[in-house]
């Protein structure tokens, strides 16, 4: 990985990961485009910058998080899901990860379900969020283990499905994002330590430009999502996903004919 290839790689990591269109699956279509899909440093990048991102929630909603302990309460409960299943499915997980074809057929499905989401459950009332439904949210945020169902567009899903209001759902997901996304990197960044994975000096360089890149993208990608999704909700990002599900596999399988002849 290169200088240009980790700053296309953490603008699209900020631009995408609250955003309803899977920051994984973007990120795997890019760096399978760049040839460095495979690369174990790769992965881990792919990864870590996530604390860049997840630094421009805590700076934007900074006061929030001076609320009473039954907000963490409520976070912790919504994150245990993740920690479970995403153990016991590592593996599994790990094995998706350099795979074009789930990521566009994810995002396809993902499409159509955005492009409903809205009359199935209107903009909610409900402002606050039980423990059930924390728990609910953190299953559903569950699903976006498959590379291109989208952590965000899950967990947003999850919270509108139990009545709340497409802002509030929105803002949960991103508060949720912070210990499911430094449980990812600290236990990615264990198992790469673990099996004795060395990092250069010029890896580290690149590591640090890429979570600044993804932080300050990502305060941008956020205040105009929550300002665009407010007034006119999912149909956009389905019709997105559609289009760029389809593109992936109309490209790779021109590419894999073009390796037959």
């Amino acid at each position: 990985m290169d200088t240009l290839q980790a700053i296309v790689l953490a603008v699209i990591e900020g631009l995408t990961e609250f955003l309803p269109v899977s920051s994984t699956g973007h990120m795997i279509i890019a760096s399978s485009f760049f040839g460095i899909a495979g690369d174990d440093f790769t992965k881990l990048f792919t990864i870590v910058i996530q604390l860049g991102t997840i630094m421009s929630v805590v700076v934007l909603y900074f006061k929030r998080f001076f609320q009473s302990l039954d907000f963490y309460y409520k976070l912790f409960v919504a994150f245990l899901p993740a920690v479970f299943l995403g153990l016991l499915l590592s593996d599994f997980i790990d094995s998706l990860l350099e795979n074009p074809i789930t990521v566009a057929v994810s995002l396809i499905i993902g499409g159509f379900i955005l492009l409903k989401v809205d009359d199935w459950f209107g903009d909610g009332e409900q402002t606050e969020i039980s423990y059930l439904t924390a728990l609910k949210i953190g299953f559903f945020q569950c699903l976006a283990m498959i590379p291109g169902v989208s952590r965000s567009g899950a967990s947003i899903v999850g919270g509108m499905s139990q009545k709340l209001s497409r802002t509030v759902a929105a803002e949960f997901s991103f508060f949720l994002a912070i210990p499911t996304m430094l449980g990812a990197t600290v236990k990615k960044s264990y198992d790469y330590y673990e099996a004795g994975f060395q990092i250069s000096s010029e890896q580290v360089n690149l590591l640090i430009i890429g979570n600044v890149v993804g932080f300050v993208v990502a305060l941008i990608a956020i205040k105009s999502f929550i300002n665009y999704l407010s007034k006119h909700g999912f149909k956009i990002f389905g019709y997105y996903r559609i289009i760029a599900g389809v593109s992936v596999l109309l490209i790779h399988f021109f590419i894999q004919e073009l390796t037959v002849i």
